[in-house]
């Protein structure tokens, strides 16, 4: 016998304010995009296409004004409370199959001892610390977490962040002949996957899905296909992300679809970061 999980309505989930919940994520803000929308918008070249529900970002904001006032920036805040690097995310309010740990119920209490006035750095890297992000990567150098404010993802999609201390984008993995393409289409890729990735080609019929931004295709911001050499250049900027990303979620329980923001759509330029849509293959 099994019991059925009981009927998530707007009467017995309260809208609250502050980072959702899983169940507020369900029955208020309910994933605009298939898994399939969201492939196609990674591949198309504009990562600028990964959008939050709109009346989830009126909260964010809203939110991130008084985090703010507290700590005087999202950085700050991040830096001296949320990001906890080395050690697994224990302040999130949305559950990760991956991790399969307990949830808190209730927001956890931010401190009031800091002054926003002051801002607080992370201390400098030791001299032995990795010039840039990779697969070995210390994990005092990393800090994984679910997305507090997640993209408008299907329910079964998880969206994670890897915060990392040192840089993602470096000259010694970025070949100067594709360096402007980087920066302005970052890098991404995919984990998992049976079949190739959506083709670009197929994002017109996926366009309606994004109505509400009222994005079409004159307005997105992508690079020309480069010769064979720059697309392999290319690739090897995002190998070692692309390595972490199968080494976390491995491929026979996970597919993921992963990418690094170019500096223009970075919402925290001051903390590198990578994003992962991972679904759990069943």
């Amino acid at each position: 016998m099994t019991l059925e999980s009981p009927v998530l309505t707007t009467s017995s989930v309260p809208l609250r304010t502050g980072p959702p919940t899983k169940e507020e994520m369900l029955v208020y803000y309910l994933g605009k995009f298939t898994w399939n929308e969201m492939k196609t918008f990674v591949n198309s070249g504009d990562l600028g296409l990964l959008k939050r529900d709109k009346t989830l970002q009126k909260r964010y904001l809203e939110w991130s004004d008084s985090i703010k006032n507290q700590y005087g920036s999202i950085v700050n805040y991040l830096v001296n409370f949320r990001l906890q690097w080395g050690k697994p995310d224990s302040l999130c309010l949305l559950p990760s199959a991956l991790d399969n740990k307990k949830v808190l119920a209730a927001a956890p209490r931010v401190p009031t001892s800091i002054d926003p006035s002051i801002p607080r750095q992370l201390p400098p890297l030791p001299a032995d610390a990795p010039p840039y992000f990779t697969a070995d990567t210390p994990s005092e150098y990393i800090s994984i977490i679910m997305n507090d404010w997640p993209y408008s993802v299907p329910a079964e999609v998880e969206h994670s962040l890897i915060w990392t201390r040192v840089p993602i984008f470096h000259p010694d993995i970025i070949d100067e002949r594709i360096a402007p393409r980087i920066a302005q289409d970052g890098i991404w890729g995919f984990t998992g996957n049976t079949s190739p990735p959506p083709s670009p080609s197929t994002l017109p019929a996926c366009l309606p899905a994004l109505s509400d931004w009222s994005v079409t295709l004159d307005k997105m911001v992508v690079s020309e296909k480069g010769t064979d050499e720059e697309e392999a250049l290319v690739r090897r900027a995002g190998e070692e992300v692309h390595r972490f990303v199968k080494n976390r979620w491995v491929e026979s329980g996970w597919e993921t679809a992963w990418f690094v923001n170019p500096p223009r759509l970075q919402s925290v330029p001051g903390l590198a970061h990578i994003h992962v849509f991972a679904k759990q293959k069943h």
